[in-house]
């Protein structure tokens, strides 16, 4: 009996061949040892070694412990993955100007972030991997780490990439009417302001993890991810690991959510992919907690100054911004690391008539994790920054923040409409969402409530917010850019023998209810019980090539092209039984599983016509074409995106003694087109509202001078739990969208787009009548004491 027998000839270098079984025992004379395969779990775990340096050269890695650890089954270095891997750059050609040195999956040489991944262990168990990790000996020279973006520009300060010039990675400016002249008006009121933003990430239930196999015979490869787009990957593992596209499989299940964090190109998943190669073996990583928090990506971490002008009516004359961003040592490959910034340059005021605006962005790299997109990417920098100048300078002017709001919003009827920055708006509610939302919270007896309470010491705040959100993009997004990530989804769906429908379609499950909106859709276009209706995802060998979920669009353009197919699906079938029936297709439908006349009368079920079709198709009249089954696909065409509205508003209590901030309540009124779900709209809401109350009140990724992260466990990075949220209560305003038949927007991201800026100016709405502000966010009860004593 043979069994495959492999040896370590070099280091990170795995080579087989096949012996006597007999053999399996007999040490080799040499650098390596033969293990059989057949006495060992054929699935193997891959632990990292990361960096504890910010900055530092790697002098010298003494791996010789962790390889004869027993168990371990293979140790690699940078010097040993890295040539195998065709090296990545994260820049879009639409983003004019933005660079980035190419990218590796591990460290070598130089470590320019903590957490980097410098040595990776493969074993028989993750304990295994876990305990050679410590074995392994790292000899690093420190150099001096650019922790904060001003450090990075500071004209003496080293360059992260000695091939660059500076650290700079990307500079926009846009500069529309005249704002210069607007700001110097005599009638006009400007006020200005400084808003910090914190990083933090996404604290997904399920960490990030990764299986991978590798099929020598037939040189495949299966890679198994808990991640948003499976296409995606897959052209990035083809080009990357010089593959043919069609001979890597992406599989991706019910994720343990996502939020955006799922959807880059992480160095240790590719090195995992390289190491199943090597070693023929399937190879498992999953991220510990510790792990997530210093490789995962980041997000926010913005210094924005502001400034807005309005004359003696209230209305905005003038907009400014400046925003300067630090993303780590390279823009994340391929999506970007200058997206949030260009988001937010793009989305600052965008619900509000502004003639003159001017804004101004800066992209550095630095020494800490990489920074990119996060739910609600760049969005609630943008609305906190508006909608907080807005609410301040309407305190200078003594104008009601309603009133306000109800002066410059774009007016509901004006539409379709571009905005200053060129982002085109169509189909959207502001002034009735805003109503609407005043009718919701009964604002005139909270303002009456807050003024009673002000006078017995309590300090209570009312803040809003009015937003846009960008949803089901276009090929304009990343396709423009170069990058492998398609704006398109399909789907399939077939009739099976027994009269189900069987729909799979390239949006992805992570946990925001994409089956039950794909069945839901499948079966009211096509006339069957939702019981009868299967959904597939995230399996690239079995479903149409499609975008994945990001950005908001699963209903609007995942649902979209299931609505398309089950339409001609249902055209096949009725055409089918009219051939049967010896009439037209006209005079028919389907109800219940049934086809149906005019009358209403049954006719021949789906299952009778399913038999027929697939058993004794010899019934069926000479030339009928009975295929059951219907691909689409759909994209937006008329749009660069699809955008939702909301307004949003928040109630909050500040304890001025601890600095404590309670949010008592929350209001979302949302405009997302046809709410196909009203349950999994308003918990996707919901779920982004805490987020939002997270990012504005308790998340934030925190580094010292040296760039070492301070707070990577639960214990020290805080999210909102139970205790913490309010009541969030919802009303919705459906305007559907005219870039489809569905007429569905998304809807995933406004809660976390929206709710910071609402809470912000709460917060500083509370703090006003003690001459009191804070514009950084998280609103720490450190921070606010050290604003009241301000």
């Amino acid at each position: 009996m043979t069994g495959p027998l492999h040896r370590f000839d070099q280091p990170g270098t795995y080579i087989g061949r096949s012996v006597e079984r007999a053999d399996a025992s007999r040490l080799v004379e040499g650098e390596g040892t033969y293990v059989d395969d057949l006495q060992l779990p054929r699935m193997t775990h891959a632990a990292f070694v990361r960096s504890q340096h910010a900055h530092a050269k790697i002098k010298h890695i003494d791996v010789d412990a962790a390889r004869a650890h027993t168990g371990v089954v293979a140790v690699f270095t940078g010097a040993d993955i890295n040539p195998l891997v065709k090296p990545y750059v994260g820049i879009l050609t639409h983003l004019q100007g933005l660079r980035s040195p190419p990218q590796l999956p591990m460290a070598d040489q130089v470590v320019r972030c903590q957490g980097e991944p410098v040595v990776m262990i493969v074993a028989q168990s993750r304990a295994i991997a876990e305990d050679a990790c410590e074995l392994v000996q790292i000899e690093y020279e420190p150099l001096k780490a650019l922790v904060s973006a001003e450090q990075a520009l500071d004209k003496d300060a080293p360059t992260i990439h000695p091939e660059l010039d500076n650290n700079t990675a990307w500079v926009r400016e846009i500069d529309v009417g005249d704002a210069s002249a607007a700001f110097s008006r005599a009638d006009v009121t400007v006020v200005e302001r400084t808003f910090l933003f914190g990083r933090h990430t996404g604290v997904t239930v399920e960490p990030r993890s990764v299986v991978v196999e590798y099929n020598r015979s037939d040189n495949t490869m299966v890679f198994h991810y808990s991640g948003q787009a499976p296409h995606m990957m897959q052209a990035i593992l083809a080009k990357h690991l010089d593959f043919a596209e069609e001979n890597v499989r992406v599989v991706t299940r019910d994720v343990g959510g996502s939020f955006g964090i799922k959807i880059h190109t992480y160095g240790d998943e590719i090195a995992t992919a390289v190491a199943a190669k090597l070693l023929r073996r399937p190879v498992k990583f999953i991220a510990d907690r510790l792990e997530s928090f210093t490789s995962d990506i980041h997000a926010r971490d913005h210094r924005i100054q502001g400034r807005i002008g309005v004359d003696s009516d209230g209305r905005i004359v003038a907009l400014e911004i400046d925003d300067l961003t630090g993303i780590g040592p390279y823009s994340m490959y391929p999506r970007t690391s200058a997206i949030e910034c260009n988001q937010i340059l793009n989305l600052t005021g965008a619900p509000y008539q502004i003639d003159h605006y001017r804004a101004r962005g800066t992209v550095v790299f630095q020494n800490k994790n990489m920074m990119c997109q996060y739910r609600a990417v760049g969005h609630p920098v943008a609305m906190a920054v508006c909608d907080s100048l807005l609410e301040e300078v309407a305190g200078e002017i003594d104008m009601d923040v309603v009133d306000i709001r109800r002066r410059n919003l774009i007016a509901d009827d004006a539409y379709p409409v571009t905005s200053a920055t060129g982002m085109k708006f169509a189909d959207l509610s502001h002034q009735q969402s805003l109503e609407r939302l005043v009718e919701l919270m009964n604002y005139d007896q909270l303002r009456a409530d807050q003024s009673d309470r002000r006078k017995k010491g309590c300090y209570r705040g009312i803040g809003l917010v009015s937003m846009v959100e960008v949803t089901n993009p276009s090929p304009m997004f990343y396709g423009v850019g170069g990058a492998p990530i398609s704006a398109q989804d399909g789907a399939t769906v077939r009739l099976d023998a027994a009269g189900a429908l069987h729909v799979s379609c390239s949006i992805t499950e992570s946990g925001q209810g994409t089956h039950t909106i794909l069945a839901q859709i499948a079966a009211d276009v096509f006339g069957v019980d939702i019981a009868r209706v299967k959904v597939s995802t995230g399996d690239t060998a079995h479903v149409p090539y499609g975008g994945g979920t990001w950005a908001s669009r699963g209903a609007g353009i995942g649902g979209e092209s299931v609505l398309l197919a089950a339409d001609a699906l249902k055209a096949q079938v009725l055409e089918v039984a009219s051939s049967i029936l010896q009439t037209t297709p006209d005079t028919l439908d389907i109800e219940n599983g049934v086809v149906v006349n005019a009358d209403g009368d049954d006719k021949i079920s789906l299952d009778e016509l399913g038999k027929i079709v697939y058993y004794r198709g010899n019934e069926l009249p000479a030339g009928v074409n009975a295929e059951l089954i219907a691909t689409r696909h759909y994209r937006v065409t008329d749009y660069p995106f699809v955008f939702t509205n909301g307004a949003m508003a928040a109630h909050v209590e500040v304890d001025i003694e601890t600095g404590f901030i309670k949010v008592l309540d929350f209001w979302v009124v949302e405009d997302c087109g046809r709410v196909i779900n009203p349950k999994l709209v308003d918990e996707q809401i919901r779920g982004g509202v805490v987020q939002g109350i997270g990012g504005a009140l308790y998340e934030e990724c925190l580094y010292d001078e040296e760039g070492q992260y301070l707070n990577a466990t639960m214990a020290d990075y805080l999210v909102p739990m139970a205790g913490e949220m309010p009541d969030i209560h919802i009303a919705h305003i459906e305007t559907p969208t005219c870039t489809s038949t569905l007429g569905a927007k998304g809807a995933g991201e406004a809660g976390t787009g929206g709710a910071p800026a609402a809470i912000l100016n709460a917060v500083n709405d509370a703090l006003r009548p003690l001459n009191a502000s804070i514009f950084q966010m998280p609103m720490t009860p450190e921070r606010v004491l050290n604003a009241l004593k301000a």
